[in-house]
């Protein structure tokens, strides 16, 4: 501790995210590269055993989770090291925030990055209004379930795809209204097909208002074609491209045919939340106000499915990687 700022806070970790951002990040995929050494974890929280002689909202004992915009590989500055794949994480009274009574350990591990994710997508990007239809791609993951938690908080009508109607069956405990998984479709139809023909049909042909899309190649393709004219798509994630060790599946960037953006007039966006945050923190304040609000009075809440010792951490990103995973997992 004496090498310590004033400010600084040490953590015991209780419980650490695995996200794919981590995953994307080791393997050199990622926008933001943390510089090594570094220890991976986007989002911890534990309890506080030590802090600085200047720090001021916290004490020991209280229970924390940490902001992986101050603190982690995904922040930057002199915190960029300090992740929650550890036993402590040393951190800025900055990058920490009390745990609420109502949310775990766990929980709050898998909070701030999942549904800032979401929020910034549906809100600020496309502007989801009450009464459109919002189809989700990956929505069994862990931001795509604070999609459908948010999304229904709008107003919208939710559809869901993915893989496996078992695990989208979570989302629909979440809110969502129909879900479309490859496994239902019929022998004589090609999977992605079957999703631009049940959007139709959802929505007396017309296709839906926007796609949020986590996944990327052939299912963000397909989720394009299922907009209607003068739709509007936002694109968070290509989890499609990272393979089950963790690497790319190809090094050529994902394509969309230009000529049905031109044809069907589609708005399509980007969705850098983080970069954006960072460089709007009177947005982010705005941003974190409503998320929290919305957590306190019980709207919203991250759903974690799994979770394992430090020491089974290949088991952990075996399952995360192959897809086996809803919502969220933690260390």
């Amino acid at each position: 501790p004496e090498k310590l700022k004033p400010t600084d806070v040490i953590v015991a970790t209780k419980s650490a995210a695995v996200s794919f951002v981590d995953f994307i990040m080791m393997t050199g995929q990622y926008q933001h590269m943390a510089s090594p050494p570094y220890v991976p974890g986007l989002e911890f929280s534990g309890d506080v055993i030590w802090v600085g002689s200047k720090v001021t909202h916290l004490s020991v004992g209280d229970r924390v989770m940490s902001d992986f915009m101050t603190v982690g590989p995904r922040s930057k500055g002199d915190y960029q090291s300090s992740g929650g794949w550890a036993s402590h994480v040393v951190a800025p009274q900055t990058g920490l925030r009390r745990l609420p009574d109502y949310l775990s350990y766990d929980q709050g591990a898998s909070f701030l990055a999942n549904f800032e994710t979401a929020y910034f997508a549906l809100v600020k990007r496309a502007n989801v209004q009450a009464g459109e239809t919002v189809l989700i791609t990956g929505a069994s993951g862990a931001s795509g379930m604070a999609m459908v938690q948010i999304a229904k908080l709008l107003g919208a009508t939710v559809i869901v795809s993915g893989r496996s109607s078992e695990k989208l069956q979570a989302a629909m405990t979440q809110g969502a209204d129909l879900m479309i998984a490859q496994d239902q479709c019929a022998d004589d139809m090609a999977p992605l097909s079957f999703m631009r023909e049940t959007t139709r049909a959802a929505t007396s042909g017309r296709g839906v208002d926007v796609v949020i899309d986590t996944v990327g190649g052939e299912t963000g393709y397909a989720a394009m074609r299922s907009l209607k004219f003068e739709g509007r798509m936002v694109i968070v994630g290509w989890a499609s491209n990272v393979s089950a060790d963790g690497g790319r599946k190809t090094f050529e960037p994902d394509r969309l045919p230009t000529n049905i953006m031109q044809m069907k007039c589609l708005q399509i966006m980007g969705s850098p939340m983080v970069i954006y945050s960072m460089a709007n923190p009177d947005w982010r304040a705005h941003q974190l106000s409503e998320i929290i609000g919305w957590a306190d009075s019980g709207k919203i809440s991250p759903h974690v499915s799994l979770s394992a010792p430090a020491e089974e951490f290949q088991d952990l990103a075996a399952a995360k990687l192959g897809g086996g995973v809803v919502g969220s997992c933690v260390l």
